[in-house]
C-alpha cells in the first residue's frame, strides 16, 4: 500500500466525521501503527581462519515487510509549529541474501527489531485542503537494532548467531495529514509516511562452521534505511467543544388585546338607556366568544357636583351596568366593580362642567 493510497482511503472513510481544522495548541499525544519496509542492508563479513572460500563481503540482506508502532507526546504552539518526542518499534524478518559474490548462501534467515526515541519538529499547513491538514517534519534520535538468529548455509558449511543489540544515531523525515473528528473535539485521524535511517556500521557476532571447524566471525551492517506507512490518532488536550447552539425559546402565546365598551349616562343619572342596554348586551355576548380572565366595570362622572357625590354616583353607575351584565348571562364572580368619580376624565374640563362624554361606565374584557 502506498502512502498516497492510505491517505486517500483514510480521507474517504473519515470525511463525514471531519471537523473544521484548528491549530494544535498545548499538549497532545499520538499513536500510529502500520507497515515498515526495511531497505536491503549491505553486509561485510570479517574473514578468519577456517572460513575457506566463504566470504560474504558486498552481500545484501533482504527482508519481508513487518509492523511498526509509534507513540508520541508533544506541544503545539498554535501557529502550525509542533515539537514532540517519540518512541517507536519496528520488526522485519530477513528473507535471503543477494550479491554474495563467489558464495551461494541458502536458507538465510533471522530477524531485526528496532526500537528507540526521536525528537521531532513538525509544521502543519492550514487552509491548503478543506478539512485536511497536511504536515511535514524532521527528527533526530537514537535507535537500537537487535538482530536475532541470523543463519544460513553455503557450500561446505553454515553460520548462525544468537541475539545481539547495537545502537546508532538515527534521523527521519515525516510527511503526513491530519483529519479532525467533529464528534470528538481535539481528536484527529492521521496518515503518515516516515523515512528513518541509522548511521554508521554495526557488527554482530556469528559462528561459521566449515569442515567440522567452528570459527568466530562477524557480520558488519552498513547504514540502513526504513520506509514506514502509518495510520493513527492524535488527541490535543484542552480543546474546548464548540459552543452549544442557543436554545430555541418556546413560542409565547400572544396575549389577546383587551376589549372595552363605553356606556353613557344622562346627567346625574345611574339608570340605563335603551342604547346602554344594547351595548351591555353586545359586551355580554362577546365575552362568551373569547377566553377572558376577568371583566372590569369602571364608573365615572363629569365634574359637576362635589367629588364625594360624584364618587358615589360613579359606583352606582358601575353597579347598574354589572347587574345588566349578570342579567345577560355573565357570571357575577367574573365581574369587578370600581368607581373613579370625576377622576380620569375622557374629555378634560374644568370643575363644574357637565360633559356627556365623561358620564360613562367602561366595560373591559381582559
Amino acid at each position: 500500500m502506498t502512502f498516497r493510497s492510505a491517505l486517500l482511503a483514510a480521507t474517504v472513510v473519515a470525511l463525514p466525521l471531519a471537523a473544521k481544522a484548528q491549530p494544535v495548541t498545548g499538549l497532545y499525544v499520538g499513536a500510529g501503527a502500520g507497515v515498515n519496509l526495511l531497505q536491503d542492508e549491505d553486509i561485510k563479513s570479517v574473514s578468519s581462519p577456517g572460513l575457506g572460500t566463504a566470504n560474504l563481503g558486498g552481500a545484501s540482506a533482504k527482508s519481508h515487510v513487518g509492523p511498526v508502532v509509534v507513540l508520541s507526546a508533544g506541544w503545539g504552539f498554535g501557529n502550525g509549529l509542533r515539537a514532540e518526542v517519540e518512541g517507536s518499534y519496528r520488526y522485519n524478518p530477513f528473507s535471503g541474501l543477494s550479491n554474495a559474490g563467489n558464495t551461494t548462501v541458502t536458507n538465510f534467515g533471522g530477524n531485526e527489531q528496532k526500537f528507540g526515541a526521536m525528537v521531532n519538529v513538525l509544521y502543519d499547513f492550514y487552509g491548503l485542503v478543506p478539512a485536511v491538514v497536511p504536515y511535514i517534519g524532521a527528527g533526530v534520535g537514537y535507535q537500537w537494532a537487535m538482530d536475532r538468529n541470523l543463519h544460513g548455509s553455503f557450500p561446505g558449511g553454515s553460520f548462525s548467531s544468537g541475539t545481539s543489540t547495537k545502537g546508532a544515531f538515527a534521523y527521519q523525515a515525516i510527511i503526513g495529514a491530519a483529519l479532525p473528528i467533529a464528534a470528538a473535539p481535539g481528536l484527529a485521524l492521521t496518515a503518515e509516511y516516515r523515512f528513518m535511517g541509522m548511521t554508521g556500521d554495526r557488527s554482530y557476532n556469528v559462528n561459521f562452521t566449515s569442515g567440522g571447524v567452528t570459527t568466530p566471525a562477524s557480520f558488519k551492517f552498513n547504514d540502513e534505511y526504513n520506509h514506514s506507512v502509518l495510520i493513527g490518532l492524535r488527541y490535543n488536550f484542552g480543546v474546548a467543544p464548540p459552543p452549544a447552539p442557543a436554545p430555541i425559546a418556546a413560542p409565547v402565546a400572544p396575549v389577546a388585546p383587551a376589549r372595552s365598551y363605553l356606556v353613557f349616562f344622562d346627567w346625574d343619572k345611574a339608570t340605563l338607556t335603551d342604547r346602554a342596554r344594547q351595548i351591555i348586551s353586545e359586551a355580554a355576548q362577546n365575552s362568551t366568544k373569547v377566553q377572558y380572565t376577568r371583566i372590569e366595570v369602571n364608573g365615572y362622572t363629569d365634574t359637576s357636583g362635589t367629588p364625594k357625590y360624584n364618587q358615589g354616583l360613579s359606583v352606582r353607575r358601575a353597579q347598574a351596568v354589572a347587574a345588566e351584565l349578570v342579567k345577560d348571562g355573565v357570571p357575577k364572580n367574573a365581574i369587578s366593580i370600581q368607581g373613579f368619580g370625576e377622576t380620569h376624565l375622557l374629555v378634560p374640563t374644568g370643575p363644574g362642567v357637565r360633559e356627556p362624554q365623561n358620564r360613562r361606565v367602561e366595560i373591559i374584557i381582559r
